[in-house]
């Protein structure tokens, strides 16, 4: 059975992510995309519209010297949603950080319109993220 077209959308998306191309990963967001993180801590919010996030994505990799990055371990999804399977990596401050994530999003016309990150420990991500 042949993935569903937003399966293969979703993976160009992290492929493009991986890469640090934002040019094509800014057409896989919706211009009022809403980016949910979980938490307290320096990256914790609600980020709205795609500046917005792209800002977020700025900050994470300054925090991290650029080492931040994501093994997709699998990608699921329908007509309106997706689903990812994400192990992240990250170190600062002479710390490393690993994670199991689930990514899930709400997608319209080609677009990531929200998304949520759900993270298995968020009480080790913000002792990670904190000052």
């Amino acid at each position: 059975m042949a993935d569903h077209p937003n399966v293969d959308l979703l993976r160009r998306g992290y492929e493009a992510f991986a890469k640090g191309d934002m040019d094509s990963l800014r057409e896989f967001f919706a211009e009022d995309i809403v980016w949910h993180v979980p938490g307290n801590n320096i990256l914790s919010g609600d980020y709205e519209g795609r500046d917005a996030v792209f800002g977020f994505f700025g900050k994470l990799m300054q925090e991290t010297g650029g080492n931040f990055r994501q093994d997709i371990h699998d990608v699921l999804a329908n007509d309106t949603h997706g689903v990812a399977l994400v192990d992240a990596h990250a170190e600062r401050a002479g710390k490393t950080f690993e994670t199991h994530s689930v990514h899930v999003m709400h997608v319209d016309n080609g677009q990531v319109t929200e998304f949520w990150n759900l993270i298995e420990d968020t009480t080790k991500a913000d002792e990670f993220w904190s000052r």
